[in-house]
């Protein structure tokens, strides 16, 4: 029987995988790896004779999901150890459910490895707490785009809450979630769009709801991306040395 290993491949920085993924890795038999996962993280799998790119990002599907089902049972019939590696956490917008769902039909011994979600982790890079006493109790974490192409309807009802949202796979409907939660009275709520989280090449803007659509335009900033909207962005400690800045000014004069 061969065995099916889900693994989180963390959310970039080739540094926030986990030593359990590491150790899975080296034992692989088979590495199918989406396009959010770092392609350094492949050298752990030196004893694996077959490395597939499989992609699976916003705008990038080197394979329908359809297509990755049959390569797992395919590549299983074939190979004792297949290891799927997924940027972030397999089971956080990761479709880990079908995967899990089409290895146990076909009688393979499954495991998952969880990763470190970019959910948590990018805004952490920054310096972003997702909670903090004083500002906010709890905080959302929402695809921006569902099954179907849709905005998630769960926007609305994150625009409703005092939580920090931290919105995903969304860029291409950043104006319409702004407008939502502009209607919902949150225009001068502090917001952030980071890309290519945790990576040397991360890029960052912050404004408020009402202006981050503008800024990440005049910044060119696009997938892979999110994007958070509450108070604790101001805590980053760029848009903290500005306050400090505009307060000394204010004062002197």
């Amino acid at each position: 029987m061969a065995k099916f290993s889900l693994v989180g491949a963390g959310p970039g920085d080739p540094d926030l995988i986990t030593i359990k993924a590491v150790k899975c890795l080296q034992t692989a038999d088979v590495v199918l790896y989406d396009a959010l996962a770092n392609e350094v993280l492949l050298q752990h799998a030196a004893k694996a004779s077959l490395k597939l790119f499989v992609g699976k990002r916003y705008g990038c599907h080197a394979l329908s999901q359809e297509e990755i089902n049959t390569l797992i049972v395919e590549c299983a019939a074939k190979y004792p150890h297949v290891v799927r590696l997924k940027g972030g956490d397999p089971f956080i917008f990761g479709r880990a459910q079908e995967e899990i769902d089409i290895a146990i039909a076909a009688g393979m011994e499954v495991e998952v490895i969880p990763g470190i979600s970019s959910a948590v982790a990018v805004p952490a890079s920054q310096m972003i707490p997702l909670t903090c006493r004083g500002i906010n109790e709890s905080f959302w974490v929402v695809t921006g785009t569902t099954r179907t192409g849709d905005l998630s309807g769960d926007i609305h009802l994150a625009a409703q809450s005092q939580a920090t949202v931290v919105i995903l796979m969304a860029m291409s409907k950043l104006e319409r979630i702004t407008e939502i939660f502009m209607e919902c009275g949150k225009g001068e709520t502090a917001a952030a769009v980071i890309q290519n989280g945790t990576l040397p090449e991360a890029k960052m803007v912050t404004g408020t709801v009402k202006d981050i659509y503008f800024r990440a335009q005049y910044a060119q900033l696009d997938n892979p991306a999110i994007i958070i909207i509450g108070e604790v962005v101001k805590l980053n400690r760029a848009v903290l040395s500005h306050q400090i800045r505009e307060l000394t000014a204010n004062f002197q004069t």
